[in-house]
């Protein structure tokens, strides 16, 4: 009996190639995308971005057992991560958000200039509408209508709204001949752009000064707050004005508050101190917002309340502040978590 020699058996297969890390990038973008994969490479330095499309300009093919083993050796990487963080100060600063103080925040921007900020149109676009119509408005047609063309198309339509309608129409044209602009003019336009809103000072407020002092006047007794707005009236009746706007007292419930949102209201309140503010608000001749609080939840409870409060007897005025404030600071608290919202209406 012969033995036949071991070299009729199969062909070993062949070893990968050994690729540079750019190749192996090329290869992994090139599967992904041949596997249907939306990729989003606009983040990368613009440097990184040409060596990439160059790598890919210079490949041809590359056998199976290669393709393998980078594509092995790119999941193991993968696996391995534990934790990523964002390039750059802008992408640190977007992350930490409102972890760190704006004046830190602004220091950071002012020292590394817009330039080195990133894509500047990420800042723009994350303004508000009020922020952004004071710098459209001072800016030609042309600036405006770069501007609406790279906001989201909700915002852009409401500061177009909020524009004079001649200046509307113009911009509106001019967003038109905007098809030309070429990329980089528009990069310019978003620098420009976030240098006038980093040469703005910071504000040592989070909130503006009507806001304040109508948060103050909330939980003010009633003279004091009756006393400090006759005194803006006499001084500026517009600012008076606009802080009566600002103010939610318990005598704004019926005009403010929606029937359905009284009985989640209450539920967040102790009764004790909900009896107490309606005794007193009926002995300061708040009997219409007793009455809609009281007419808006179950027969039953509205019932037991109004035993407890013949019960009760007269409140004194400083008791019935407080528990009328307690209240007042329930619906604000509804409010800020967004659970209720207050209907627009003045004092």
């Amino acid at each position: 009996m012969q033995v036949q020699p071991e070299s009729a058996g199969a062909p070993e297969p062949p070893l990968p190639r050994r690729l540079t890390r750019p190749q192996k990038a090329a290869v992994i973008v090139r599967l992904l995308l041949a596997e249907g994969a939306s990729l989003s490479l606009a983040d990368l330095p613009d440097a990184l971005q040409d060596e990439l499309v160059v790598q890919m300009s210079k490949m041809r093919t590359i056998d199976h057992a290669t393709l393998a083993a980078v594509a092995s050796e790119f999941a193991s990487e993968v696996d391995g991560i534990g934790l990523s963080f964002p390039r750059g100060i802008a992408g640190a600063l977007g992350t930490l958000g409102p972890a760190i103080s704006p004046v830190a925040a602004d220091r950071f921007r002012r020292q590394l200039g817009a330039e080195a900020m990133g894509d500047p149109w990420e800042r723009v676009a994350a303004l508000s509408t009020d922020e952004l119509l004071p710098l459209i408005e001072a800016e030609s047609n042309e600036v405006g209508a770069v501007v609406l063309a790279k906001l989201k198309v909700s915002k852009a339509a409401e500061i177009l709204g909020r524009l004079p309608g001649p200046r509307a129409r113009r911009i509106a044209y001019a967003m038109s001949l905007t098809e030309a602009v070429r990329p980089a003019i528009v990069q310019r336009i978003g620098r420009t752009i976030l240098d006038q809103i980093d040469a703005m000072p910071v504000p040592a407020f989070a909130k503006g000064p009507v806001e304040r002092i109508g948060a103050i006047l909330n939980f003010s007794p009633s003279n004091t707050r009756d006393d400090v707005l006759a005194g803006l009236d006499e001084t500026d009746r517009t600012l008076a004005e606009e802080v009566r706007l600002a103010i939610f007292t318990f005598a704004n419930i019926p005009d403010r508050i929606e029937s359905r949102d009284v009985a989640r209201i209450v539920r967040g309140i102790d009764q004790a101190v909900l009896v107490t503010a309606l005794q007193a608000a009926g002995q300061r001749n708040l009997g219409r917002t007793v009455e809609f609080i009281l007419g808006n939840m179950s027969q039953r409870m509205a019932a037991t309340l109004r035993e407890e409060m013949e019960a009760l007897g007269k409140v004194r005025e400083k008791d019935g502040e407080t528990a009328m404030n307690a209240v007042v600071a329930a619906i604000r608290e509804l409010e800020a978590a967004g659970e209720i919202f207050l209907i627009a209406g003045e004092d």
